[in-house]
């Protein structure tokens, strides 16, 4: 089987990682294979033309209301008479409303009424106005007065301070990460003095707004972020003239002082299914667990000590992603996974990596890995990461890898793998193994194919059956020591019944001493001399 059927399943062309509309910038799956900048500005013109036809439709509906009241209108009299009653024109104006009530939430979400700038009438128009019907075109934006997200929040944050409406998050509990992010923010806007005051002052605004908007979806929080950091992006551009580098390390702090007061608001938010999708991706990883290095085609060799050193430190850095809060941080973690499989691959052909190999050897970490929340992590950092770091630069390319490795994770099939069906579909049920397929084949071949299938699946393998050796081992050291401790015990009862037996045949008796003299006991005291006897000398 040549290499190129054997990748034909995985491969990926450069190009299908560009923006489709031939920009040049990285695609991503999630903005329909568009970039950001393109995404953004095909999202607009859908949001403006969904505003224009509300738009024409709220006028249609004021000329029907207006119709309807001159028509059950009584005609003028010559002396001032009440406002007739309006309960028959009620049900047709509730009716009415019912009908076309989730189009007026839907634009309404996206502009507040105090972002819009009334336009002028004339005061013919005033005058026309028949009273008791409702203005519909009030309660949508016209196209041509339509601001951005950012300037509504704004608004809605002079509103709050004119009216001293306490916000929530003055009173929330910050977190340590959060008190650190603050001070870093401040430290680093210490060395721009002049634009550092405007900079934290539109950064804290952006942050109270956005807080208390809890029933934006991610579409529209994301839409706000991005507005908010093009627009302090053209500021800088005009303050440092022009000098990108300076606006590039300015904007890293906003996002970063940003994005981590916003985390617990934005990530995962409850309007989105992202955790559904979390759980649908996981499971997928967890089935796909026989997937071998093999059937990727991964030039990888983690027999190898360094080799298998860097396949570790990429699973925990594509692990570690999910405590980061900031997007670049989460971007970095990537990054470094990806660095480590490009040295994992260059150690062990001994030369430098190339596409083709990096893509299999990032979908194989990825499923060793089964990061956690990995939809969610996507998802936050496509909403809110600043654009330029997705577009262009390494960052974007190896995230781009990681949206299509998790795309092909979901799609793969038994002919990516170049399996059979049915193969594939055992697999997946558990009811079978490559491993086992490979074991039992081998019996039947005469020359069964050199090598394991996996060096990681190997080695587990190997650890298994030397765990089973050691289990009999253990067994057979029980049975001796069980066979040990029997005959400790039919020792010690042998001895003591060999102990009573003597005792009963040669019972002890112990006689008590007869009285004798000292010298009793000497047989040969005949010989002895006679006792010396005193004698008394007359003096």
């Amino acid at each position: 089987m040549s290499l190129r059927t054997e990748r034909r399943g995985i491969h990926v062309d450069q190009s299908e990682l560009l923006c489709n509309k031939g920009c040049g910038y990285y695609g991503n799956l999630a903005w329909q294979g568009l970039c950001s900048k393109c995404w953004r500005e095909e999202y607009q013109k859908a949001r403006q033309k969904q505003i224009q036809e509300d738009w024409a439709f709220a006028e249609k509906l004021q000329r029907e209301e207006e119709a309807a009241y001159a028509s059950i209108q009584p005609q003028p009299q010559p002396q001032p008479q009440p406002q007739p009653s309006l309960t028959t024109f009620s049900k047709f104006e509730e009716k009415k409303t019912n009908e076309k009530t989730r189009k007026v939430t839907t634009v309404k979400k996206f502009f507040s009424p105090s972002s819009r700038t009334a336009p002028k009438k004339d005061p013919s128009e005033r005058e026309e106005k028949v009273p008791g019907v409702r203005d519909w075109r009030g309660m949508f934006t016209p196209p041509w007065e339509m601001g951005s997200p950012t300037e509504a929040l704004v608004a809605r944050l002079r509103e709050n301070q004119e009216g001293k409406t306490p916000s929530p998050s003055i009173s929330r509990q910050s977190s340590i990460e959060t008190d650190r992010a603050t001070r870093d923010f401040v430290d680093f806007l210490k060395s721009l003095p002049k634009p550092g005051r405007e900079v934290h002052k539109q950064s804290r605004a952006f942050i109270e707004i956005m807080a208390s908007k809890k029933d934006l979806g991610a579409d529209e929080l994301s839409e706000c972020v991005q507005d908010f950091y093009q627009n302090l992006s053209d500021r800088l551009m005009t303050h440092f003239k022009g000098s990108s580098e300076s606006v590039e390390r300015v904007m890293d702090q906003v996002e970063k002082y940003i994005m981590t007061r916003l985390y617990k608001s934005v990530f995962c938010p409850e309007t989105t299914d992202d955790e559904k999708k979390d759980l649908a991706t996981q499971n997928r990883i967890r089935a796909l667990h026989w997937v071998t290095i093999q059937m990727l085609c991964v030039p990888v060799d983690e027999e190898n000590p360094e080799v298998s050193d860097n396949v570790v430190k990429a699973i925990t850095d594509v692990i570690e992603m999910d405590s980061k809060r900031v997007p670049r941080d989460k971007l970095a973690c990537i990054t470094r996974c990806s660095k480590h499989i490009f040295s994992a691959i260059k150690i062990t052909k001994d030369e430098p990596a190339s596409a083709d190999d990096f893509l299999p050897t990032l979908i194989y970490i990825v499923l060793k890995a089964n990061p956690p929340r990995l939809q969610s992590n996507i998802q936050y950092i496509t909403r809110f990461c600043n654009p330029s770091r997705l577009m262009t630069g390494e960052d974007g390319y190896y995230f781009t890898n990681l949206c299509c490795a998790v795309a092909f994770i979901e799609k793969l099939d038994a002919q990516s793998l170049n399996l059979s069906p049915e193969d594939f579909e055992r697999y997946m049920s558990g009811q079978g193994s490559p491993r086992r397929s490979e074991s039992e084949g081998g019996l039947s071949q005469a020359a069964p194919a050199p090598g394991p299938s996996s060096p990681a699946l190997a080695q587990v393998y190997q650890n298994l059956e030397l765990l089973s050796s050691l289990g009999s081992r253990q067994e057979r050291v029980m049975e001796g020591a069980r066979s040990l401790q029997s005959d400790l015990i039919s020792w010690q009862e042998s001895v003591e019944r060999e102990v009573q037996e003597i005792l009963q045949k040669y019972p002890l008796e112990i006689r008590p001493p007869a009285p004798s003299a000292i010298d009793s006991d000497n047989i040969e005291n005949d010989r002895l001399p006679p006792p010396l006897l005193p004698q008394v000398f007359a003096g």
